[in-house]
């Protein structure tokens, strides 16, 4: 059997990881060909093209890379056509993925996406579409596959798999221990995966931190650091504003979130792991102004919650700061509670354990024996 995956930044290279190692399970002589990152290659991908060419964040930004994406979407295409895998699977990067799979699909080849995207979020009226660009979807979320089943398209809640992977409790001072850090408050900075995230939100992360040492002159430091293009970034802008107390980190996101008292994050899948690892935290957003004034002049945006544990939880559990909001001062003020007062994040805390039990389903497993199930009885290609 051989299956194509086609990946984008490192939360789709962690998803397809985990489906992949699930695949080759149930089908030990599988063979992974298509394009991802270090953990799908780890798993055995024969990686065609650098995945990070799909690492752009923004409307504005994708404009300005149209051509070397259409480019990468037509020589995958070639490639995939030529290699008639028995199925292609599309790991997250919806807009540039689903132009693809509707040209595979065309071209005879079964089509899976996982995830699916946040159309409960933002262009819901994309299902219609989507439909005509796979033959199933596989969702994170509870709320996704009632969505895509009035468009006529065969969708599957798998549950998350980093529910599977994060224990209901973590232990914090085995966290410390494997980082080295001793005993004493620690906030964890992970302003994103992409470049352009780390430019816009960790400088006003770092001035957040210094404002929170002023009184706290012991509190921690830790900068997990995606991959080796981001540590660049982020020891570039420490360079510029040095902040006391602090260590970037190559990966560990999860250790150095269950290793804090709090989180200060990006909004993304790294949210959802905060709530996963009952850390306290609060999500900040900004994006390109232009990107924002497309999205709302068109009425894109359908949620007034941004952050997965608040979308999950149906309230707001944590802050959400957004734009204008995204200022040191006010980052500051949101973490300031969760450090000094620990105790009043209980009911965070809970809700946070209640998110991990619905989504902890066996989510690698299920995936991938609905991608086997509609495979079975279908000519291979």
């Amino acid at each position: 059997m051989k299956i194509a995956l086609i990946a984008g930044e490192a939360s789709g290279d962690v998803l397809a990881a985990a489906l992949m190692a699930a695949l080759r399970e149930r089908r030990p002589g599988v063979r992974f060909i298509g394009m991802g990152g270090p953990k799908m290659q780890a798993e055995g991908l024969d990686s065609w093209f650098d995945y990070s060419a799909l690492s752009l964040f923004g409307f504005a930004e994708v404009i300005t890379h149209l051509p070397g994406l259409f480019r990468l979407r037509r020589q995958l295409l070639q490639h995939l056509t030529e290699a008639r895998p028995d199925v292609v699977i599309g790991i997250d990067a919806p807009d540039f993925n689903f132009g693809l799979e509707r040209r595979c699909r065309q071209a005879g080849l079964p089509v899976v996406h996982f995830p699916s995207p946040s159309i409960w979020a933002w262009r819901q009226n994309r299902a219609a579409a989507i439909a005509q660009s796979c033959d199933l979807m596989l969702c994170l979320f509870p709320m996704e596959p009632a969505i895509y089943a009035q468009y006529g398209l065969k969708a599957a809640f798998v549950g998350h798999p980093l529910a599977d992977q994060i224990p209901l409790e973590p232990d914090r001072s085995e966290a410390r221990h494997a980082l080295g850090l001793p005993d004493a408050p620690c906030l964890a900075l992970l302003p994103g995966s992409r470049l352009s995230e780390i430019r816009r939100l960790l400088p006003d992360f770092i001035a957040a931190a210094h404002l929170l040492q002023q009184g706290r002159p012991l509190l921690q430091i830790v900068i997990p650091a995606a991959d080796a293009r981001c540590r660049a970034e982020i020891e570039s802008t420490l360079r510029q504003c040095p902040l006391p107390n602090s260590t970037v980190l190559d990966g560990n996101a999860r250790t150095a979130m269950v290793a804090s008292n709090a989180v200060l994050l990006a909004s993304g899948t790294a949210t959802l792991e905060a709530a996963l690892c009952k850390r306290p935290m609060a999500v900040a957003y900004k994006v390109n102004p232009a990107s924002l004034f497309i999205a709302q002049s068109l009425g894109m945006l359908k949620t007034r919650r941004f952050s997965l544990p608040n979308i999950l939880a149906g309230r707001d559990l944590v802050p959400e700061l957004l734009q204008g909001d995204c200022t040191p001062a006010k980052l500051a003020a949101a973490l300031t509670g969760m450090l000094d007062h620990p105790e009043a994040q209980s009911g965070m805390l809970d809700a946070f354990r209640g998110i991990h039990l619905q989504l902890n389903q066996g989510a690698a497993g299920l995936a991938a024996d609905a991608v086997l199930e509609l495979l079975a009885g279908r000519p291979a290609c």
